[in-house]
């Protein structure tokens, strides 16, 4: 019972917190990361999203000022699709095997609804992400909106996903 007491007693609760910028439109982004939003967009524009009705389009910018696009690829054997930002980072990582992975920028948009708020990376996406960051011991920015509305931006993947997993637990 005594060691019952010393766990409740040493416990301790902390906070884990994300610091996050956030701009009204992409006029406010640097032109660097306007730019990287444009061919997000355009990468959105060509997506395969005929069952949900929602796409995606991601652009990596890589250290040598190489853009990278991805987009969502659904298939009616659903769960089989991919997400954009998995299919921009692994077409980075086989295309370009040795370039840090500066930023990522991710829209999203719907034939459905008016996607006006910042869609984030899904938790699939935030993982593989990691991965890239971890590895490359650099931070990867992480830039995301709707199709219209606010953007946010974080300087990290791992301010997206505490807790992560990473090959340091292997």
């Amino acid at each position: 019972m005594t060691a019952f007491f010393d766990q409740l007693f040493y416990m301790k609760e902390t906070n884990f917190s994300t610091k996050a910028t956030v701009y009204n439109d992409v006029s406010e982004l640097t032109k660097e990361e306007q730019r990287l939003f444009e061919n997000a967009i355009i990468a959105r524009n060509k997506a395969y999203a005929p069952y949900s009705k929602f796409s995606v389009g991601a652009a990596i910018l890589l250290d040598n000022g190489t853009i990278v696009t991805g987009n969502n690829q659904e298939n009616a054997a659903y769960p089989s699709g991919m997400c954009a930002e998995r299919v921009a980072i692994w077409k980075a990582g086989s295309e370009f095997p040795n370039m840090v992975v500066k930023k990522v920028a991710i829209t999203a948009s719907s034939t459905e609804i008016k996607v006006d708020k910042p869609v984030g990376p899904c938790g699939a996406c935030r993982q593989t992400l990691y991965e890239y960051e971890f590895n490359q011991k650099e931070p990867i920015e992480v830039i995301f909106m709707g199709e219209t509305g606010k953007i946010i931006k974080v300087q990290s993947l791992a301010s997206l996903l505490p807790f992560s997993f990473d090959s340091s637990h292997l």
